[in-house]
């Protein structure tokens, strides 16, 4: 049989709250012994009761499940998030206030449980959602960065400047404009004036 663990429980809605309660109420391996409605009765009980496992709600009032877990993640206590929402943004604040797992509440009682005892041991656990996301998210191409002096001279180009004109406005000499145009093609995959302003638009570099 697996440890017994100490878990609090965190979630403004007592009806959630209760059905998850209810979920693991049956659980030999693991002790409710605590349940809270918002993020700062969650740090209360945490650093009064030093649970294993705190499972809380991602949004919540007074404090936020980030702002809670943030507090909580700085002691010995894993913080295992369970909310609806699988946004990149709540995602990457969760993970980063130093939450060691996120679960969405779609997850099944086994699931839940295995995750507590995962969390528990110090292991890293996400929905397979979340955990696709997070992955997606790795994999696209960083932003294209462009030097002051690259945006200066687009901006330009997008003003309707020539190479001349540009160089007038910047003070450099246009065979300088003429390189910052090409490394410009280069950094945005493009080929022509035109199409570098309509992609650096798109991608918020201007």
């Amino acid at each position: 049989m697996a440890e017994r663990l100490r878990l609090i429980l965190a979630d403004d809605h007592v009806v959630m709250r209760a059905g998850i309660a209810a979920l693991l109420a049956a659980e030999p391996t693991i002790d409710i012994v605590g349940e809270a409605a918002d993020g700062s009765a969650a740090i209360a009980l945490v650093e009064r009761l030093k649970p294993d496992v705190a499972l809380l709600d991602l949004r919540m009032p007074v404090l936020d499940g980030v702002a809670a877990t943030r507090e909580i993640a700085r002691g010995t206590t894993q913080v295992l998030i369970l909310t609806t929402y699988d946004t990149d943004a709540d995602i990457e604040r969760a993970i980063e206030a130093g939450a060691i797992g996120y679960l969405l509440k779609d997850t099944t009682r086994d699931q839940l449980v295995e995750a507590i005892h995962a969390a528990a041991r110090g292991q890293t656990v996400l929905a397979p959602r979340v955990a696709e996301r997070l992955v997606a998210r790795i994999r696209r191409p960083a932003p294209v960065a462009l030097t002051a002096r690259e945006t200066d001279v687009l901006r330009a180009v997008a003003d309707g400047l020539s190479n001349p004109e540009i160089g007038k406005r910047l003070t450099i000499a246009e065979a300088t404009v003429k390189t910052h145009l090409l490394r410009i093609f280069a950094k945005l995959d493009v080929s022509d004036r035109t199409h570098a302003v309509v992609v650096a638009m798109d991608q918020g570099l201007l």
